[in-house]
C-alpha cells in the first residue's frame, strides 16, 4: 500500500494531551507517520516558521503531503474521512447518534474542566508529579465529570459506546489526571480509565513520553 507522507508536530516533552489524541488516532489507523518536536518552553511555536505549519501556532499540527491542519479534534475527524473504515480502524462509532455523542464528549473536554486542568496538569500523567489538594471549584468540576461518565457508561461496559472511540482516550486522560494523582475517583470511573490506559496505542505514547528528559 502506498501511504502519503504524514508528519505530526508535538511538544518536545510529550506532555500535550491533544498531541496524544492525534498520536493515538494515527496509531489506531495504522498509518505510518514521523514526528517533529516543537519547544514550547522557548516559544518556538510562536515563531514565523511554525506559523507556516500551524494556523493556530499550537500543537498538534499535522501534515499529509502538502495539506496542513491544526487542532486535535479537527485532525481526528479529518483522519476518519481520509482513512475510512473498514479498510482502516474506526475512530468514531459507526452509529450516527453515537458519533455525535463522541464529538460531544470531545468538545466538552476541550472547553470545560479548567480547574482540573490547572490543578492536575499533564505532568501528573507523564511525569508522576504531585500537587496540592484540589480546591472546592476543582472538586466540583471533578464531580461533574464523574456524574457524566456514570451517566454515559453502562454498567459492565468498558467503552462509552460499546466499541472503542477516540473519545474514550480523551476522556480517560481527564479522569487519569485525578486517578493517577491519587484523588478520590468512583471505582467504576477509575476502572474505565485504567482499561483505556492499557490500549496499545496509548501505551505506545506513554513509552515515547518516558524517553524525554523533561
Amino acid at each position: 500500500m502506498n501511504y502519503p507522507n504524514v508528519t505530526l508536530w508535538s511538544d518536545a516533552c510529550f506532555f500535550s494531551p491533544y498531541v496524544m489524541s492525534v498520536f493515538v488516532a494515527l496509531s489506531e489507523k495504522g498509518v505510518p507517520f514521523s514526528m517533529q518536536h516543537v519547544d514550547l518552553a522557548s516559544q518556538q511555536h510562536l515563531e514565523n516558521a511554525f506559523g507556516e505549519i500551524s494556523l493556530t501556532r499550537r500543537v498538534p499540527a499535522l501534515q499529509i503531503d502538502d495539506f496542513l491542519l491544526s487542532e486535535s479534534s479537527a485532525i481526528a475527524e479529518y483522519l476518519e474521512e481520509r482513512f475510512p473504515a473498514p479498510e482502516y480502524e474506526r475512530l468514531y462509532p459507526k452509529d450516527r447518534e453515537k458519533r455525535a455523542r463522541a464529538r460531544e464528549i470531545q468538545a466538552w473536554l476541550r472547553s470545560d474542566f479548567l480547574p482540573i486542568r490547572q490543578q492536575r496538569p499533564t505532568e501528573v500523567l507523564f511525569a508522576d508529579e504531585k500537587f496540592p489538594a484540589l480546591t472546592a471549584d476543582a472538586q466540583a468540576s471533578a464531580q461533574k465529570l464523574f456524574d457524566a461518565v456514570e451517566r454515559r457508561l453502562s454498567p459492565g461496559q468498558q467503552n462509552l459506546f460499546g466499541e472503542w472511540s477516540i473519545a474514550d482516550t480523551d476522556l480517560a486522560v481527564m479522569i487519569n489526571r485525578l486517578a493517577l494523582h491519587g484523588d478520590p475517583v468512583p471505582d467504576r470511573v477509575a476502572d474505565y480509565a485504567h482499561f483505556q490506559w492499557q490500549r496499545a496505542s496509548v501505551q505506545l505514547w506513554l513509552s515515547e513520553s518516558s524517553k524525554t528528559a523533561c
